[in-house]
Order: C-alpha cells, then sequence, then structure tokens
C-alpha cells in the first residue's frame, strides 16, 4: 500500500473511532431511570440518571410545567413517563395520574375521606404511591386505610382493601401514613393494628398470604428489604399512639412474617412517633432515627439475625425524613433547625456538621439564609441534591472531609415542603406544600430547554398563572 492510500485509510479509521465514541456518550447522556418508591427506585434516595444539568444560577431551574394541588406529605412516582400522586382535595383524596413530560392529565380517581386528626392537624394523605415496574400496577394507601391497586395506563381499579375493615383499628396520631413495599410477588404493608402488625397480600389480587401479630403498632415509617447473612430480611420500624409508648425495629422473614428480632427503640414520650424509614448502611447493617429524645442508633446483625448496638447518636434525630447512606457514611439532619450531620458508619464519629445560616439566596431582592429545617437529601449523577423544607435547593459534593456548594437556587419561598424530590428521565419533581400548593417540574436534562427559570412564568399552558403561587 503505498504512504498516500495508508494515510487516508487511517483518516477514514479514525473518523469511524470517533463517531463510535460520539455514539456511545450520547447514550450514557442519555440515560434516564423510573422513580417508582419515594425513596427512588432502590429505596435508598439514589437515581443512576446520568449526564443530567445542574449547573443552575440563583435565578432557579427551567420549569417545565406545574400542576395545583391540595393538601398532604405524599411525594410523586414516575414509571414509564406516567407520574402519579394522592392529594386532599376537600373532603376527599384524589389520586391523579399525569403525563410527566407535560403534566397532562391521564386519569384520576377520589373517594370520601375522614380528614380530622389529632392536634388539629390535617395535612393528609402522608403515604406516597408505589409503582410496580413489572406489572404497571400501581397502589396507594390513604389516611383512613383506603388501600387501592390500579392499572398505570388506564387508572382501572384492579383491587382494593379497607385496612381497617379487614384486620382492625390501629392507634395512629394522624391515620395511615407508612409506604407499601412491593417484594417479588407480594406487597407487604406495616398495618400496626393489635392482630395484624405486618401484612403481606398478593400484589395481583390483594388475598393475605400471611399476617404477622405483634405487640408493637403502627408507624410512619416504611418497610424495607435489605440482606442480613446474605439473606433477604424484611424491616419494619413500628410504634404508634399508645400509651405508654413502644415501639422498635422488627427484622423478619419476607417469606413467611416470621419475626427474627425486635429492637426497641421509642422515646417514653407519648407524643412521639417513629416515621423515618431504617436505612442499610453496608453488610448487615441498620441505621435508625428519630426525633424525640433517643436519636440514632446503629445496628449490626449477627448470625443469628439479632441486633447489636454498634454505636448511638442522640444528636442524629431525623422527625420523618430519611438519611442516606454513601461510601461508608451516613448523611442527615438532626432536630428542627436542619443540622446536616456526617458520620462514619463503621465508628459513629461525627466526621462534620453544618447548619448553612450564613449561607443565603436572594428572594424578591431580599437574602435569605438557606434554613434547612426538615430537609432531604438525594444522590444524582456524581452529586448530592438538597431540598430545604421552605424551599431552597442545592447541589453539592459531599463526602467525609466536608462539603461544597456547587450551585444554589430559591425554588419558592414556602414552608413544610417535606416530601423528598423525584427524578426520571431528566425531570425534577418537587412539592411546593404551602401558600400555593403545587407540583412543580423542573427540566434538568441539559437539552437547552427554552423554558424560563423557576422564578418566572410556566411554559405549560395547563400550569395556573397566579403570580402569587410564587
Amino acid at each position: 500500500m503505498n504512504p498516500v492510500s495508508l494515510f487516508w485509510l487511517i483518516i477514514v479509521l479514525m473518523l469511524r473511532f470517533f463517531s463510535l465514541v460520539t455514539a456511545l456518550s450520547l447514550a450514557v447522556v442519555a440515560k434516564g431511570s423510573d422513580w417508582p418508591h419515594f425513596l427512588g427506585p432502590n429505596l435508598d434516595l439514589h437515581s443512576s440518571e446520568t449526564g443530567l444539568d445542574f449547573n443552575f444560577d440563583e435565578t432557579g431551574l427551567p420549569i417545565l410545567w406545574e400542576v395545583e394541588r391540595g393538601k398532604g406529605h405524599s411525594g410523586p412516582v414516575i414509571v414509564d413517563d406516567k407520574l402519579v400522586f394522592i392529594h386532599q382535595v376537600d373532603q376527599n383524596e384524589e389520586v391523579r395520574c399525569l403525563d410527566s413530560a407535560t403534566g397532562k392529565t391521564i386519569w384520576d380517581h377520589s373517594y370520601a375521606v375522614d380528614v380530622a386528626q389529632n392536634y388539629g392537624i390535617t395535612d393528609t394523605p402522608r403515604s406516597s404511591p408505589v409503582i410496580d415496574p413489572e406489572t404497571k400496577l400501581v397502589y396507594t394507601l390513604g389516611n383512613d386505610g383506603d388501600l387501592i391497586c390500579f392499572e398505570l395506563v388506564t387508572g382501572e381499579v384492579k383491587w382494593k382493601l379497607e385496612l381497617e375493615s379487614e384486620f382492625g383499628p390501629s392507634p395512629f396520631f394522624f391515620g395511615y401514613g407508612s409506604c407499601p413495599l412491593i417484594y417479588e410477588e407480594k406487597l407487604i404493608l406495616h398495618v400496626g393494628a393489635d392482630e395484624a402488625c405486618v401484612v403481606a397480600l398478593n400484589k395481583s389480587d390483594g388475598a393475605i398470604v400471611w399476617k404477622t401479630d405483634h405487640a408493637w403498632n403502627g408507624s410512619y415509617a416504611s418497610p424495607l428489604i435489605s440482606q442480613v447473612n446474605g439473606q433477604n430480611c424484611l424491616f419494619v420500624f413500628a410504634g404508634g399512639m399508645v400509651k405508654p409508648p413502644h415501639g422498635g425495629l422488627l427484622c423478619m422473614n419476607p417469606e413467611t412474617g416470621e419475626v427474627y428480632d425486635s429492637f426497641a427503640w421509642r422515646s417514653n414520650n407519648f407524643a412521639s412517633v417513629n416515621a423515618a424509614t431504617p436505612v442499610p448502611c453496608g453488610p448487615n447493617r441498620i441505621f435508625l432515627t428519630e426525633d424525640y429524645g433517643m436519636g440514632g442508633v446503629m445496628l449490626q446483625y449477627g448470625p443469628g439475625f439479632k441486633a447489636r448496638v454498634l454505636w448511638t447518636s442522640p444528636e442524629f434525630g431525623c422527625q420523618f425524613q430519611t438519611p442516606i447512606y454513601h461510601d461508608g457514611v451516613v448523611y442527615g439532619f438532626g432536630g428542627n433547625g436542619g443540622l446536616m450531620l456526617a458520620m462514619d458508619v463503621a465508628t459513629g464519629r461525627v466526621l462534620w456538621n453544618e447548619t448553612f445560616y450564613q449561607t443565603t439566596i436572594p428572594w424578591n431582592d431580599r437574602d435569605i439564609p438557606i434554613s434547612l429545617g426538615h430537609a432531604h437529601l438525594i444522590h444524582v449523577d456524581g452529586n448530592f441534591l438538597c431540598l430545604s423544607e421552605n424551599g431552597a435547593l442545592l447541589r453539592m459534593d459531599l463526602d467525609s472531609y466536608g462539603f461544597q456548594i456547587l450551585a444554589k437556587a430559591r425554588l419558592f419561598y414556602a414552608p413544610e415542603t417535606w416530601a423528598p424530590p423525584a427524578i426520571s428521565n431528566g425531570r425534577l419533581f418537587v412539592n411546593q406544600n404551602e401558600m400555593g400548593s403545587r407540583l412543580i417540574c423542573y427540566d434538568v436534562s441539559g437539552g437547552g430547554s427554552n423554558a424560563p427559570a423557576a422564578n418566572g412564568e410556566s411554559p405549560s399552558s395547563d400550569a395556573p398563572s397566579n403570580p402569587e403561587l410564587r
């Protein structure tokens, strides 16, 4: 082969190589995922999405759409670009399914509910829907115990069950609030009744598979599966409205309902609840937290599926926001003031803590301190997103050595934003719960959307244009 031909052959091969690399890069950028549970696809507040654009400035993120919503702290869930949420509208609970790309309603279903609550609190429902990506069935649990299974695509009711009628009353402060768990062919519920603490149903038809009686009643924490000694175990953080108060963590066989171990962890304060979901922190370890005096505890399970205390942390008391475990560190918020904590899971050593009181974000021509409060953390695309309870959003780099704020914005300025944000297919979903309750969809795809920033008008024709919502 002469030198000229060899030269052009090399050029052609290089062009083909770079085309392949470009195609692979685009495939990585396009990677999206569902968010079928309020704690994410793996119930650990982690998203596998990559190639997202979180390089926002203080003016906010582009809004794709927004819809008005009623009361409640339930978070949205998304599968196959269909978003489902449950809220309270007047004297009804309503389940709505939206097109997650446009905010258009696909179907809805409503039913009457008793909104009377203890202490005059009526901000229900609290239990988020769950979607089964395999069967495309949706499960919702309302404030009064109305458990309903829907077809995701059509909204057809496949089956329903009234938990109180079936299993007896449960002593809750604020109605049912634990989120159902899908495990293999079962739907597992922390019912909290006197003779049915935990129940497993056939997820297809609602038939009872097993039910377990235990002295501890229902809480607001959600059940999850984690491995102990290489075996899947069901963990339920129980504790209801009883005097004297009792509760703690049940370690169970998810196939039969057998209780392997019960570890007591509940404040002696009657007006206390266990509401943060247990956090698996590596092999055989589970972290529990509550905010009524006990704080946090790291448990290690041994060969007999029995828990022993590795360490305790009274200051790591999360009232209802679930901490997040990442690379040997558990992150969360202690108390009501928004103290962010980072703790070594093996030793319980406080690696660092920060309140961020001196960090401000402009809002209506004023510099407003962040004030995280009951904030939430999720991990996505290599960094953490932190959503404060009053609408501040931070993109952060967190590790055992400290933190760095990479971007910050105030999405709105309103209290009680208590549901974690959700991520699916380049979209960030956030509930604003007060001062104009709405569900907002932000574009983080990096696709160059010409939508305005969060402080501006929404491009969706169906979105409310009332400036008071902002």
